[in-house]
């Protein structure tokens, strides 16, 4: 095997997650390696292009890696959601004159420079007059003058060419339509059917559409809801809640909404969603000239540092690593960014500038009291027990100044907090004992570089052993050097 880029048994030397997504530029098993060791600890699959087929070899060769490896890796399948388009023109394309006008109808006929058929119907009865109408990811910019049953009079605010079934975006009403097409209810039972750890659910509303997809999941893998719609601003409290984690999608938010309110929204998303608990995710365009471009520019860098320096959990890569040029090196190149971010002396101050306040139960009193902890003594990090990860998630909203090693008798559960901020997921044996624990956390943490001789480190578990939500024991340990003279996996 070739030697590491990165420690793969030792922490990453960051925080931050970094999720890259698989197209054809890396679906290869070398190119996954290649992705993984220079910093990936996570895989997106984007459903909205291949095939289940093809779905299923990326997936069979991540988990392939894993084994490799010999670490937990996290797969998402990411669903495409109700993408709205228009229909056809005779020619393939039509410009249309900006100031003029244009009508979307439901004739099936191809269109021209004056009308195309919307042959989404559920739109022509809530558009009003003076709403938007964003095509092309907001290239062309149409303004309702006139809606009725059948038809969308428009006057061009801004003009330009428009070819065959471009995307539609309407930011000024909540589109009648449920966030799972026929489409993405197949593709969320493939995901299931292949045990992705996360499905992100796209283009979400309301509440309602984050509880549909959760009952098409049975219980399988945990759920993300992606924020790219408008309409689920003022909802956003009640999605989270009902989410098991978010992704900042700017982006559809970006065309929907103007520029300059994007940034705000982005920091208002993390940190609601640190609050609550969440992991969150941002994404889209962090490293976008990286696609065909070695070096990303120094706006782009700066982009991944904010989010770093705003807590968030995990930042993604899109296009730049499913079909650009330089796959390899815009992970490198975020993990750098990450990495630099968390050594700066001013990184602590600045992710907890938001007040993640426990709820009133011991679990969160201990997560609390762990990172307290660890600010007070020369910590070297945290062992976490858990079995379903919702210790280890309590722990991370506080954003602890050390690494945390969560200890896993689960294989999901190890696999599903890969995307979240500071864990080093081992899946191992369950315990039986306080001793048994004790001895366990010693030994995979000098076995995972979380210490050496003479270290110290907070454990975190639930007594009696076994028993989700019984997180009730903290217990300051003290490496000897001799731990590793056991055996355990």
């Amino acid at each position: 095997m070739a030697q590491l880029d990165l420690p793969t048994q030792d922490p990453r030397g960051r925080k931050v997650k970094i999720l890259a997504t698989v197209g054809p530029a890396s679906r290869s098993p070398e190119m996954l390696e290649k992705l993984f060791r220079a910093g990936a600890d996570a895989f997106r699959v984007n459903m909205s292009h291949g095939d289940h087929a093809t779905h299923a070899e990326t997936i069979a060769a991540i988990r392939a890696l894993e084994k490799k490896v010999g670490r937990p890796v996290t797969v998402l399948c990411d669903l495409q959601g109700p993408k709205l388009r228009v229909g056809t023109f005779k020619e393939g394309r039509a410009v249309i004159r900006h100031s003029g006008h244009f009508t979307l109808d439901r004739d099936p006929a191809p269109g021209d420079e004056t009308r195309v058929c919307l042959p989404h119907p559920e739109l022509f009865g809530i558009l009003r007059k003076g709403q938007r109408l964003l095509i092309d990811d907001g290239k062309l910019r149409l303004r309702v003058i006139r809606a009725d049953d059948n038809e969308i009079l428009c006057t061009a605010e801004v003009g330009g060419v428009i070819s065959d079934r471009k995307g539609v975006n309407v930011p000024d009403a909540v589109i009648p339509v449920p966030a799972l097409t026929e489409k993405d209810r197949r593709d969320l039972a493939f995901a299931v059917e292949h045990n992705a750890d996360w499905i992100a659910l796209s283009f979400v509303q309301r509440p309602e559409d984050v509880a549909e997809a959760r009952r098409l999941m049975g219980g399988h893998g945990s759920l993300m809801a992606k924020i790219e719609k408008p309409a689920a601003i003022s909802r956003l409290e009640e999605i989270i809640e009902l989410s098991d984690g978010i992704m900042v999608a700017r982006g559809d938010l970006g065309v929907e909404l103007n520029p300059e309110e994007v940034p705000p929204l982005q920091k208002r998303i993390v940190e609601t969603a640190r609050r609550e608990g969440k992991p969150v995710i941002v994404a889209t365009q962090m490293l976008e000239s990286m696609i065909e471009a070695p070096t990303p520019t120094r706006a782009e860098v700066s982009d991944v540092a904010n989010a770093v320096y705003d807590g968030a959990d995990a930042v993604m890569l899109s296009a730049e690593t499913a079909a650009g040029a330089w796959p390899e090196e815009a992970v490198t190149i975020m993990h750098r960014i990450a990495a630099q971010v968390e050594a700066d002396p001013g990184y602590s101050a600045r992710v907890h500038f938001i007040e993640t306040r426990p709820d009133p139960t011991t679990a969160d009193a201990l997560a609390e009291a762990c990172a307290s902890i660890a600010k007070t003594l020369s910590i070297s990090g945290l062992i976490v027990f858990t079995g379903s990860g919702s210790t280890a998630r309590r722990v991370a909203r506080e954003r602890p100044g050390v690494p945390m090693l969560v200890l896993t008798p689960s294989e999901r559960t190890a696999r599903k907090v890969g995307l979240l901020w500071g864990a080093h997921a081992v899946h191992t044996k369950d315990i039986g004992s306080f001793e048994e624990m004790i001895a366990k956390g010693k030994r995979m943490a000098l076995r995972h570089g979380f210490g050496s001789a003479g270290s110290k480190l907070v454990a975190l578990a639930g007594v009696p052993f076994g028993t989700p939500g019984a997180t009730n024991l903290l217990h300051v340990v003290t490496l000897s050097g001799e731990e590793l003279d056991g055996h355990d996996d």
